[in-house]
């Protein structure tokens, strides 16, 4: 009578082991990938921040606190912050009110709207440099087509990319063009998600366009909300493509950056310390935005 329970106890023991020598054999690997690639540099620059390094050295010379010494009393990196955070509370907010009005215009299904939403998303997936390489042309002040719009007005057209009031704008214009495509097709998707029988009955409690769409529709697309808030936040943060082909932080870093400046820091003036450090704190900050986006839009959140 014994037998037969030892005998199945061992048999599922032997099952348990050979599940978890496959999970091991699938998921160690990908594991191992992740540890190398994400989080070992994260590790290592955190370790970077607090040395003095050129690349050419033979090794880094620990340094302490000083590059966040020098980070932190750097009227220069004070005014790379603001730009940094211009650049993010801007694209972030006109990206999300165009892209859910574009989105609600999407949605009426109106002739020719395949089409448009296709053209609206397309920037979405050209490259970064493809688009700047245009845009530079647009905002040729001599020969762009934007010399037509303010000719047309009787005005001279200003040096976009080469004039410290106008690059940032500019930049910004072309970050907002590149990106709102994404959140508009994402809240498309998440108004044709929307259960019929809530948008119904708003209409027969005699709700117009405007009342449903500002009671009901924004409340139950809250969640789309969240997700685009916290990934279009980091994706600002992290924008290099167009600030290195249409101005490489100029003029007199007028563009520059929390990205371009680690980028410039580390590549351009060899101070790889200074430039970790820098990387350290965009990294908690990216950390500590995203924490709070989670500890208090989340709370909004209708699911």
């Amino acid at each position: 009578m014994s037998v037969a329970p030892r005998k199945q106890s061992r048999l599922y023991r032997q099952r348990q082991l050979r599940g978890m020598a496959l999970f091991a054999l699938f998921a160690f690997p990908n594991l191992g990938l992740i540890a190398v690639f994400a989080y070992w540099p994260i590790i290592y620059n955190f370790y970077l921040s607090f040395t003095s390094w050129d690349f050419i050295s033979p090794a880094p010379i620990w340094t302490g606190l000083s590059n966040y010494t020098q980070l932190f009393t750097s009227d220069m990196f004070g005014n790379v912050m603001v730009i940094s955070l211009t650049w993010v509370v801007v694209v972030v907010g006109v990206n999300l009110v165009l892209g859910v009005a574009l989105a609600s215009l999407f949605s009426m299904k109106l002739p020719g709207t395949s089409v448009v939403s296709g053209i609206v998303f397309t920037p979405h997936v050209i490259s970064g440099a493809a688009i700047a390489s245009v845009w530079l042309f647009i905002f040729d002040p001599n020969y762009g087509l934007a010399r037509l719009a303010f000719n047309a007005v009787g005005m001279n057209s200003p040096a976009w990319v080469t004039d410290a009031d106008w690059a940032l704008p500019a930049l910004l214009i072309v970050s907002i063009w590149k990106g709102v495509g994404f959140v508009a097709i994402v809240y498309l998707a998440g108004m044709q998600g929307l259960p019929s029988e809530v948008l119904e009955a708003a209409r027969l409690d005699g709700a117009n366009r405007w009342q449903a769409f500002t009671r009901v529709i924004l409340p139950l697309l809250s969640p789309t909300t969240f997700f685009l808030v916290v990934t279009q936040t980091i994706a600002a943060f992290k924008a290099f493509d167009i600030i290195a082909m249409m101005t490489g932080g100029g003029p007199a870093s007028a563009t520059t950056t929390l990205s371009w400046f680690i980028y410039d820091q580390a590549f351009q003036r060899s101070n790889v310390g200074y430039s970790a450090a820098g990387g350290t704190i965009m990294f908690v900050i990216l950390m500590v935005i995203t924490a709070l986006q989670f500890r208090f839009v989340e709370k909004k959140v209708n699911y």
